[in-house]
Order: C-alpha cells, then structure tokens, then sequence
C-alpha cells in the first residue's frame, strides 16, 4: 500500500465521530516500507488513526533506562498491545503511532490494540511474518544508505563500484545471538538465517560482499547490512534486500555513478 493511499486512509479516519482510539487493518503499516500488513518480530510498525493519543511526545534518551525501552511515553497514557504484550513506542500523537512489535512474539495471527488513558480501541487482527525486509528510504524511489564516514549516499554523493555502504533496514527477524527483549542492542549479532541475500537490478550480489547483515549495537529493531558492491555495479541499479522467498519492496534506487 503507497503512502498516498494510507494517507487517504488517514482522511477518512478523521471524520468518523467517536473518543476513544480508532484505527483499522488496512491502516497499521511497515513503517520503512509504507506497507499495510508487512511486519514482522522486532520490526517498526506505525498505526495511522484518530484519537491515538491526547499529547504528542517523542522517544528521548531519558526515557531509556539502564538500556531498557518503555512501553510508555511519560505524560501520553498510551500502550499498544499485541497479543496482550505491550510494544515499546518510539512516537505518540492523536494521529500516528510508532511502535516497535516485540521480538520474542511468534510469525503468525496476532491481536494489535491500542489504550489511551484505560480507554481501549478495537482489536485488530494481524499476521506476523517470520520477517519482513524493508530497507529506509530518503525519498519514494531512493533507498537510505551511508558511506563509511557516515555521510549520506545520494544523488549529489554517490556510491561507486567497488565501494563500501551501509543500508538501514528492518524486519529482518532473529539474530545469533538473539536481541534481549525491550533493550537496546549492546553488540554486533548477525541475521539467524544463511540465506540471506542482496539483489542489484534483480541479480543476486555474491554473497561475500555482504560483509555484515545484523542489528546495529546501540539501537533496537534496527538492522544493518554493510555491502561491497561489486565492481561491475551499474548507475543507479534498483535494490532489494532479504531471501529469495521474502525480498524487500521492488523498485527502489542505490544512488551509484
């Protein structure tokens, strides 16, 4: 589903009378992807809807403790259950959610709900995957990826062939050695599977160039995958991310010259 049409979702939303938190399926997404129903264990999900919240309020590094992520923003009254375990927030307002689904629940049917001050919206039946690759992105066609020194890969600074990056992702399931719930990751911990690939204009990229696929040490739900490209990689190849039975959306860009 394209942000646009989560955006209509959104507007409709906005005119259905009630107080307490309404949001349905179709407005629950992947938040890197903008994808309705794509989302996984220990990926970032964010519900769309109305009366989400009665205050605004952002994740700070105040608000994590001794590593350990709340399942509460101070001063919002919001938790959001799924499968009656509450997911740690990372942003709350009367319209918008951000939330990351708890790593230790099982791919499958799961129940997503919403309470604001006691007050419960709907019950909304999900499906887990095992994972749900999904790569950042910096504009609707580009994907988000770094040089080495931490600056941006884009149009005006592009990668070259041959050339290390770091693309950010999520959903990409569990790790060796798995993610401790609600904490930040302390370490390096790869991706659980062995299959895990990379494709530039749908060819799979050699799996020795994949230099690192895991989470980033000192964050939560978020992955990283340091790739050499090859030196055969063309301008602007579109990039996908994953297994060859679950690959991130198509049609996004690597900036490249």
């Amino acid at each position: 589903m394209s942000g646009l049409l989560l955006l209509s979702i959104v507007a409709f939303l906005q005119n259905t009378p009630s107080s307490a938190p309404y949001y349905t399926e179709a407005s629950i997404a992947n938040t890197a992807a903008s994808i309705a129903s794509y989302y996984a264990p220990n990926s970032f999900v964010t519900v769309y809807g109305v009366n989400l919240a009665f205050a605004t309020a952002a994740l700070t590094a105040d608000d994590i403790s001794a590593g350990m992520l709340p399942t509460a923003l101070p001063g919002t009254g919001v938790r959001v259950l799924i499968n009656q375990i509450a997911a740690d927030l990372w942003y709350v307002s009367p319209s918008q959610i951000n939330l990351l689904v708890p790593n230790y629940l099982a791919a499958g049917p799961a129940t997503l709900q919403i309470e604001v001050d006691g007050l419960a919206g709907p019950a909304i039946a999900i499906t887990l995957s095992a994972v749900a690759p999904a790569m950042y992105q910096i504009d609707a066609a580009t994907v988000l990826a770094v040089h080495l020194d931490g600056t941006e890969v884009n149009s005006n600074s592009p990668a070259q062939p041959g050339e290390v990056i770091v693309l950010w992702a999520t959903g990409l399931g569990p790790t060796s050695p798995e993610q401790l719930p609600n904490q930040l990751a302390t370490a390096a911990a790869t991706l659980a599977t062995s299959d895990f690939g990379v494709w530039l204009n749908g060819m799979p990229v050699d799996p020795s160039l994949i230099l690192y696929a895991g989470v980033t040490p000192g964050c939560a739900g978020l992955y990283q995958v340091n790739l050499k490209l090859p030196d055969d990689t063309p301008p602007n190849p579109e990039i996908q991310i994953g297994w060859s039975s679950q690959m991130s959306p198509a049609q996004l860009i690597l900036p490249v010259e």
